[in-house]
């Protein structure tokens, strides 16, 4: 397929240098260049014809938003980045996936046009399924941000947890890309089905670990547990270990930060396969809730803590 062609069904036809933009969407230059950059997009020359009608739309909703007040000036720059980088690993996906459709296909392969006609047709599609999710998430966070009772819905306090396949950088050395694909895209699968079924929200995957949050210490303790039974019982999936700490987590364009986090991700270090550690609040929290076992282990001493107290987790 021709890579130009493509671009103008994505995004329509180049028509602007990124002086044109600022002029017609009545931004400063700089500030054009400063978001553009923010998004993660390459850099270009002044004088290249790159920018479309489209570009021109995103800089003026992006003024307008801030001249509205319903967003800061100073977090333009750091919005800009994380929608960059959420956006670009889901565009990255969906390439992939339509990289596949077209290799495993003998006819499309051949003939570009259907490409093209394919893409022309998925991509209103797409839209439509990416607004509907977005409109949900946004209920969702809506939903608990206005009835909380936090002063400050950026920072709450919440369980985080890490849960990590053991044996990853072991396991990378001795399969192919074909099978370890697999065993990730399963592992990022079970994690985000148990996290839904439990009420708790999927931070990210960092590679072969998720990072999950959760209002409830029950709820929290649920996933780890039943993340770590589901993936015991897969044969095609490696052992895991989970830490969870209980605290006041800092909520910030989708990540969280914060002594909190740190000692979770600490105590997973820790932790043995199959197994699940986790911090003094948290084993507080999880005493008298039936159903769970809570045990005091030997301190130890890891980086940033000398002398860190953990819990075990069972099933009670």
């Amino acid at each position: 397929m021709d890579p130009e062609r493509l671009e103008r069904i994505l995004l329509g036809e180049r028509r602007y240098t990124r002086l044109e933009v600022a002029q017609k969407a009545g931004v400063p230059l700089e500030r054009t260049t400063r978001l553009w950059r923010a998004l993660g997009f390459a850099t270009v020359a002044d004088n290249d014809v790159v920018f479309t009608d489209a570009d021109v739309d995103a800089v003026r909703t992006a003024d307008q938003l801030i001249s509205s007040g319903l967003l800061d000036a100073r977090l333009e720059s750091s919005v800009a980045r994380a929608l960059g980088q959420h956006l670009s690993r889901l565009a990255e996906w969906q390439v992939y996936m339509l990289w596949s459709l077209i290799t495993e296909n003998e006819e499309l392969r051949r003939d570009g046009k259907q490409v093209e006609s394919l893409v022309e047709r998925l991509v209103p599609e797409l839209r439509r399924v990416q607004d509907f999710v977005w409109r949900r998430h946004l209920a969702a966070f809506a939903g608990r941000a206005l009835t909380s009772t936090d002063e400050d819905p950026d920072a709450r306090t919440e369980v985080v947890g890490f849960v990590d396949m053991v044996g990853y950088t072991r396991l990378t050395r001795r399969i192919g890309e074909t099978e370890l694909s697999a065993i990730l895209e399963r592992f990022e699968a079970l994690a985000t089905e148990v996290v839904a079924e439990h009420h708790g929200r999927v931070v990210k995957m960092i590679g072969d670990e998720v990072l999950f949050v959760a209002d409830s210490p029950a709820d929290a303790a649920g996933i780890a547990l039943t993340l770590t039974e589901r993936t015991s019982a897969d044969p095609a999936a490696p052992d895991v270990r989970a830490g969870m700490a209980a605290g006041r987590i800092l909520s910030r364009l989708g990540d969280v930060y914060g002594s909190v986090v740190n000692l979770a991700a600490r105590l997973t270090s820790i932790a043995r396969p199959g197994t699940i550690l986790i911090n003094r609040e948290l084993a507080r929290d999880l005493a008298s809730v039936r159903g769970y076992s809570v045990r005091p282990r030997r301190a130890v001493s890891v980086r940033g803590y000398s002398r860190l107290r953990p819990y075990s987790l069972r099933r009670g």
